[in-house]
């Protein structure tokens, strides 16, 4: 039997989704804030001695890390066949630099050799059990840096980050980790292994709790006729819906300043101080921007009467500053009552500022102004699939894009008078999209829920802030293991 909610599910896959209506590439020139160093320390300045109700880091860390040993997977597949590889496929490469990997260990992947029988038995072992099975284990706890007397894991180096810029008043560290149920153990096991001795060598006292998505927000897959999926024994397949249903999670953290920052984006120790520098001046921006709209709103509540001369200046005094700091420009409003609340309820959102680097070809969702349903314009993070490359305009505006976002992000996430936002009303349920995945060998299209940076965020308070292409280290692949930033 068919919920209600499978219904309206089973309606978005045959109506699909409604494309971005974007005005703009969000660029230096309007929509990406460049500050100088002075700009840059004053932000730190500020992030370093502003009030907040508490700092937690939230880290992204659900599903296994297969994606990351893909094309190592489809190797070994056709070695073990004795198919030919070229010179360069990866699972040679692998094999060739096996040395250089973390996890690296002579009595798993036997002395270093050439030939195809070789980078066999080290994707073998690699993957599969009893040798490390990685392609089964989440990234979070693999071996992912190598030090004198220390091998990290990702989730290692997060713990080591989170004490440098994320430490509270009273010396906690709080952590809040998203992982799939069947993973707990893994991650407890790895945070008990290091807990007691990076207290100790940084001085504070971890808080890290583990979340997990929750099943209610799971949507229902249907095969390509938009009919259920059912599976080989006739059971209607539910999938997670992407980490868009993470807003469920970030909502029930119960700290002010939150960073956001997936689990395989890290670096070795020694890049410490850009990357810390640079989430303080993200921190910072935010504080700032949060300051500044806490006292506008408290102007806002001074005045009793919105038709006054006092309550008409400030309008257009924050008007102003929402199109100059924020991007928003406001439908043309008649009513001088209806204008007051609409500018006051574009103050009263949930902040987030997030860093922005160059695009150099790397993955990310980029950074535009969009016309919302009100009317009014925003700053947005959308994916390609959001944007419809059948519109004249696709490829001059994507010609204009000159940054993407490292899913980078900091944010406020409570009201001026302490409350708590409630973050499900600033979700743009429009903004979600269909893919194309496979069940036991069979085609299906999965109902993703707005993105976490994406549509579950696009009702906030956003600024867009250019930060270096160093602090963006992601492992998407294990051969991104062999950069410099992991060496």
């Amino acid at each position: 039997m068919l919920s209600q909610k499978d219904l309206q599910q089973i309606e978005r896959f045959k109506k699909g989704f409604p494309w971005m209506k974007i005005v703009s590439a969000a660029t230096p020139e309007r929509g990406i804030t460049v500050l100088s160093k002075k700009e840059e320390d004053e932000a730190i300045a500020y992030a370093d001695s502003a009030k907040v109700a508490g700092k937690c880091k939230f880290v992204p860390a659900s599903g296994a890390a297969s994606r990351m040993f893909k094309d190592i997977f489809s190797g070994l597949e056709k070695l073990e066949k004795g198919e030919s590889l070229p010179a360069d496929a990866p699972v040679y490469k692998l094999a060739a630099n096996i040395e250089k990997f973390a996890f690296y260990k002579e009595d798993v992947f036997g002395k270093p050799a050439d030939g195809p029988e070789y980078a066999r038995k080290v994707a073998a072992a690699l993957l599969l059990e009893p040798g490390l099975g990685y392609g089964a284990k989440p990234k979070g706890v693999l071996d992912f840096h190598r030090y004198p007397g220390e091998v990290r894991t990702s989730f290692a180096e997060h713990l080591v980050e989170a004490q440098d810029y994320m430490r509270n008043e009273d010396d906690s560290v709080t952590l809040c980790v998203t992982i799939s149920p069947e993973h707990r153990p893994l991650f407890e096991a790895a945070f008990a292994k290091v807990k007691a001795e990076y207290e100790k060598k940084y001085g504070v006292r971890y808080d890290v709790e583990f979340t997990y998505q929750d099943k209610a927000t799971d949507t229902i897959a249907v095969d390509m006729d938009n009919k259920p999926f059912k599976t080989a024994d006739g059971n209607i397949l539910y999938r997670p819906a992407g980490h868009g249903a993470l807003i469920y999670n970030l909502g029930k953290v119960k700290s002010e300043l939150v960073s956001i920052k997936n689990i395989d984006n890290v670096s070795m120790e020694r890049m410490l101080p850009l990357t810390a520098r640079y989430k303080k001046v993200l921190m910072g921006k935010c504080l700032q921007l949060r300051d500044t709209i806490f006292e506008m709103l408290r102007e806002f509540d001074a005045i009793s009467n919105p038709l006054s001369p006092a309550a008409h200046a400030l309008c257009d005094r924050v008007e102003a500053f929402l199109d100059r700091e924020l991007c928003i420009q406001l439908p043309l409003c008649t009513n001088p009552v209806e204008r007051f609340n609409l500018i006051r309820s574009k103050l009263d959102r949930p902040i987030r500022v997030c860093g922005m680097v160059k695009n150099e070809g790397e993955p990310g969702g980029g950074p535009f102004v969009i016309a919302g349903k009100d009317g009014s314009t925003n700053l947005q993070i959308l994916e390609s699939v959001q944007i419809n490359k059948q519109d004249p305009q696709y490829d001059f505006i994507m010609s204009q894009v000159t940054h993407f976002n490292p899913v980078d992000l900091v944010c406020c996430l409570n009201r001026y008078n302490g409350e708590k936002f409630d973050l499900l009303k600033y979700v743009d349920e429009d903004a979600g999209f269909i893919s194309s995945k496979s069940f036991q060998g069979r085609e299906l299209k999965a109902l993703e829920l707005p993105g976490l940076w994406n549509g579950a965020m696009s009702d906030w308070n956003t600024i867009f802030v250019e930060v270096p292409l160093e602090t963006f280290n992601p492992v998407k692949v294990v051969l991104d293991l062999l950069r410099p930033a992991h060496q």
